[in-house]
Order: C-alpha cells, then structure tokens, then sequence
C-alpha cells in the first residue's frame, strides 16, 4: 500500500511541476483576483487529473488507442484557447479595463475559474497519455488491487492539488507586490508572452 502511495506522489508531481502555459495563466489570473478564485481554478485542473487517473486505472490501453487520434487537433484547440485569453489579459492593460482587484474579483467568479481550467486541463490530451503509461508499467509488474488502485489515485489528486494550490498561492502573493498600474503592465505583458510561448510550444 505504502508502495502505491508513493508511486502515485511521484506520478502526480511528475506530471503538475514542470511549468507549462495553464500554470503561467493560473499565477496571473490569481495575481488579478484573489486566492479563493485562484484556488477554483487549481481544483478544475485537480478535478481533471484525478479524472483520468482513473480512467487510466479502469481503462488503461484502450483509453490510450481512443485519443491518440485525436491528440494533436486538441493540442491546437488547447493552443488557440491560451492565445485568446493571453491577448486578453494584454488588451484588458492597455485598455485600462482592470485596475483593481476587486473588479477583476467581480468578473472572474470561482465557478468561471473552476471551469475554465477543468476546460483547458481536459483540451490537453497528455495527462491520459502519461497516467496510461504509468498504469500500464505498473500493471506489467503485478496487477493492482482495489485498495491499491484507490490509494495510488488518491495519492495523484493529493500531488497535483498541493502543487496547483501553491501555485495560487504564489499568485496571490504576486497580486499584493504588484498593485501598481505599471506593475499590472509589466506583468501582463511578461505573462501573456509566456502563455503564448509554451502554447506555441504545446503543438510544435
């Protein structure tokens, strides 16, 4: 069981840490609003997660043959979505249309946040890709019972919502240094790049 545990710790980090376009956009949605929205948004990309944990888990192989067709036109969805809401934030700055927390509060509810990250985290077909793997490779060596499997993806959820929640903690943070209008600016900027950048990245 403790095995299991720390099979799905590693699998969760493993696939939450490395930086990508949707965590860059979590961070400045935060910065803009405050940790309660930040916080919403991290549990649609944990809801996500969690959801193809156990489709990798019940499905394994034949969840994998199911998107592969499909992989590379909702990488370009994903993508084209990112780019959208990266002018957004830019155009929203120049035009002076958000200068202060609480405004951009009253647009962005904890529910639009919620979904909109639940939407974006499922448009991006590589976490199936990776929990299949990993379930894959853990069901050549023994299968897992039903203990072991809850365990597993319970461990997965508990990773990747501990690193999504500080995540919108550091964006929360960033929000009361930066208050600023040319500090909003400045990071508008910075940010929008970002997430054009590595959804670019995402389908090259």
């Amino acid at each position: 069981m403790i095995e299991k545990i720390v099979a799905g710790l590693w699998a969760g980090y493993g696939l939450a840490v490395p930086l990508g376009a949707v965590a860059v956009l979590m961070v400045d949605m935060t910065a803009r609003s405050s940790f309660r929205v930040g916080a919403a948004a991290a549990m649609g990309a944990v809801t996500v997660d969690g959801l193809y944990a156990i489709a990798a888990v019940t499905g394994g192989s034949a969840l994998a043959i199911a998107i592969q067709p499909y992989s590379q036109p909702l990488r370009w969805m994903a993508a084209i979505v990112l780019i959208v809401m990266a002018a957004h934030i830019v155009m929203a700055t120049v035009h002076k249309e958000e200068r202060t927390s609480s405004a951009a509060s009253v647009r962005i509810t904890c529910r639009r946040a919620y979904f909109t990250f639940f939407c974006l985290t499922a448009l991006n077909p590589w976490p199936a890709i990776y929990f299949v793997s990993l379930v894959l490779g853990e069901q050549a060596t023994r299968e897992m019972a039903p203990s072991h499997a809850t365990a597993y993806i319970a461990a997965i959820v508990v990773a990747s919502a501990s690193w999504q929640l500080l995540l919108a903690g550091g964006g929360a943070t960033l929000g009361r240094k930066l208050t600023s209008d040319r500090g909003r600016t400045v990071t508008a900027f910075i940010s929008g790049g970002l997430i054009v950048a590595l959804a670019f990245n995402m389908v090259v």
